[in-house]
């Protein structure tokens, strides 16, 4: 075997992964409380056996997802890395998975607390730094620390928790709105004198 080539074994088994992680991924989008494993594996078209050498347990693949949609939040912020304006969109998009993803999150609750602050300094860490370039071109309010990030997510959260999913999305909205500035309205154009001011008719 050529040094680097894999196996058909090997790619066999990247295969079963990725479709063991996109069947899970599709399952917690939804309001369901509880993804059975065996539904992952047949969504998946894999054995039951297979599903648990590529994931032990449910925390396993909940580890696995969570990495899955951190890696995709990371890949949104890096296409849009010039792009200062576009901090409110990537906000949005985390906040409202957080909403279509509620088996997920449940799921993260049941982690141990060191887990559950690694992946959201994680998240937080990813947003760093489009927060700071947005807030330098004036598109997001100036005392918005990196940290509160968590904070609008555990509103969201108290949100979904007493409310319908409709309401939720609406505090989202109000929530992009105290957040970030309206775009700044065209310039005027100038007078002839170059005063910049209108003339009377």
């Amino acid at each position: 075997m050529l040094y680097g080539v894999q196996t058909p074994r090997r790619r066999d088994a990247q295969r079963n992964r990725s479709a063991i992680l996109k069947a899970a991924t599709e399952m917690m989008l939804g309001r369901h409380s509880t993804v059975l494993m065996p539904e992952i594996a047949r969504r998946a078209g894999v054995g039951q056996a297979t599903l648990y050498r590529h994931f032990p347990d449910r925390q396993a693949l909940t580890a696995a997802v969570i990495a899955h949609e951190l890696a995709r939040l990371e890949a949104l912020v890096a296409a849009n890395a010039d792009r200062p304006a576009a901090f409110r969109d990537l906000l949005a998009e985390l906040l409202r998975t957080q909403i279509a993803m509620r088996p997920l999150v449940l799921h993260v609750r049941r982690l141990d607390r060191q887990t559950r602050d690694r992946y959201q300094q994680r998240m937080i860490t990813t947003l760093a730094a489009p927060l700071r370039l947005a807030q330098q071109a004036g598109h997001v309010r100036a005392d918005l620390a990196p940290s509160d990030l968590a904070l609008l997510c555990t509103m969201v959260e108290g949100v979904v928790e007493t409310a319908d999913a409709d309401a939720a999305i609406r505090s989202i909205d109000l929530m992009l709105e105290g957040v970030c500035r309206p775009a700044a309205p065209a310039t005027a154009a100038a007078a002839p004198d170059g005063s910049g001011a209108r003339r009377s008719p």
